[in-house]
């Protein structure tokens, strides 16, 4: 991972969005010209602050005056506000134009959007927004880059407020931070991922996780080196033959990204539900899907019930059932990380095919005993030989993403598919039974998957159009070995 020095403001972005709402008409005129990008300009942030202060009060009092006022027309009136404050200002401090117009958005961004936090949320370049208290920031891009940039707060009072304004505009009411709820887990608006811990260390951490490649479909995935055209004709036939498939991988390495790419593969008017406890899926909102039942779990409000659960708690496990009565033809799970992943193997034990999960494990050989400590992890503690006997029964592929970083030495990071595993029954000590499909070709210097075999199933795959003289192609469709720095041992 290569750091950089401390680097200044970045770029004022274009006009941002309203959460939920097209920009009102004006809005450009009134913070800017529309897709244009101002010169770096350092905000006084203390400035930005009282005038946010000034205009959210007459925002309120525009609210009781007219209550039933829609998001449009009451966002076009603040921002009519935003620009006489800094006209005043800018008059007053003799401002350039560029400030003026950075120091517009920046009361925006407090107002509407996530304060200091939002040029970096703007950055589509950006994987990770580490946060090490309110003046030390750290973005992670996609090619391994490490950089410190500015910070977003100047006190730990107002990066937790920033916290917990975050959690009021994504619609997570009942979630908030302080030091008697210490943790903050949360879907941003754009489908971003925050982690924040408060009181248990010397400083408020915070880790924003982004989704870089949102709307992949598996073309795409082949475009950027996840699939060849081989693995991705395979995936495709096996989601549309409805086989229930495990995709498993290292945390980071694209497990999601290949989910939502796979989930393209279902026909459009596919009924299906997601149950995840963050929304990374984006199925009910991609554009594509129209038959889809998003649930999402629900964190304790901090307080127990008489069983000494979480009040107002729901679980992945407490979704599983219910919708399992929704008319449902596909479940789709976004993690399977604790006790749920028995009603997930019980779903597709007795239900329809083509369900698709997902689960973290360190490397493929793993993953079954990793389904056996979840098992464990259930209040009846069921056995480690049911968690096999289930998963065999449950399961009929288990897809592996495995990533290789060489950032650290001048590299970059490759995220790919290695295995390809079909479940063929009970093996050796009642373990589930496996064919390798496809798995790396070490031979030949190719950590991505290659094919190795037919699978037993390869009938129900012709059936839905997969040419299975496409597995004969012993080094894939890979026009070359990854280019790694530090090669594979042959």
């Amino acid at each position: 991972m290569h750091a950089r020095p401390l680097h200044p403001d970045p770029t004022v972005a274009p006009l941002p969005q309203a959460t939920g709402t097209p920009a009102p008409a004006g809005a450009a005129a009134s913070l800017g010209v529309l897709g244009t990008a101002a010169p770096q300009v350092t905000v006084d942030h203390r400035v930005a602050r009282e005038i946010a202060s000034q205009v959210a009060k007459q925002r309120e009092e525009l609210l009781k005056s007219q209550p039933g006022m829609d998001r449009a027309s009451e966002e076009q009136r603040c921002l009519n506000w935003i620009a006489e404050a800094v006209a005043l200002w800018s008059d007053a401090a003799a401002m350039t134009p560029q400030q003026d117009e950075a120091l517009r958005r920046a009361v925006y961004d407090i107002l509407f959007r996530a304060g200091r936090l939002q040029p970096y949320l703007d950055d589509d370049r950006v994987e990770d927004i580490i946060i090490q208290g309110p003046r030390e920031v750290w973005l992670d891009y996609g090619d391994g880059e490490r950089r410190q940039v500015a910070p977003i707060a100047d006190s730990e009072e107002e990066l937790l407020e920033l916290l917990r304004e975050l959690a009021r505009g994504s619609g997570h009411s009942e979630r908030t931070i302080s030091t008697a709820s210490p943790t903050l887990a949360l879907s941003l608006p754009d489908g971003s991922r925050l982690q924040a811990i408060t009181g248990l260390g010397p400083m408020t951490y915070a880790v924003i996780r982004r989704h870089r490649v949102s709307q992949a479909n598996l073309d795409d995935l082949v475009r950027l080196g996840t699939i060849d055209p081989i693995l991705r004709e395979f995936l495709g036939a096996a989601v549309r033959a409805e086989k229930n498939i495990m995709i498993a991988g290292k945390q980071k390495a694209g497990k999601t990204t290949l989910l939502r790419a796979m989930l393209k593969e279902f026909d459009p008017e596919t009924r299906f539900a997601t149950i995840q406890t963050e929304d990374e899926i984006f199925a009910h909102a991609n554009g594509y899907h129209r038959q889809v039942v998003s649930l999402v779990g629900r964190e304790s409000n901090g307080e127990k019930d008489v069983t000494g659960r979480g009040a107002g708690e729901v679980t992945l496990l407490d979704l599983m059932h219910p919708a399992l009565r929704m008319s449902l033809e596909r479940i789709v799970v976004g993690e399977v990380r604790g006790p749920e992943v028995v009603a997930m193997m019980q779903a597709l034990t007795n239900g329809s095919g083509g369900n698709l999960c997902t689960i973290h494990a360190r490397r493929p050989d793993i993953i079954f005993d990793r389904i056996a400590e979840l098992y464990a992890l259930a209040q009846e503690n069921l056995s480690e030989q049911l968690a096999y006997r289930q998963t065999a029964n449950g399961l009929d592929m288990i897809v592996y993403v495995d990533m290789t970083d060489e950032t650290q030495i001048g590299g970059r990071r490759h995220r790919y598919v290695s295995h390809v595993l079909e479940l063929t029954g009970i093996g050796e000590n009642g373990r589930p039974a496996t064919n390798s499909v496809f798995s790396p070709g070490t031979e030949f210097g190719e950590m991505r998957a290659v094919p190795r075999m037919d699978p037993g199933c390869i009938d129900d795959l012709r059936r839905v159009g997969f040419d299975s003289s496409l597995l004969q192609q012993p080094y894939g469709a890979w026009p070359a070995p990854l280019p790694l720095k530090v090669g594979v041992h042959r």
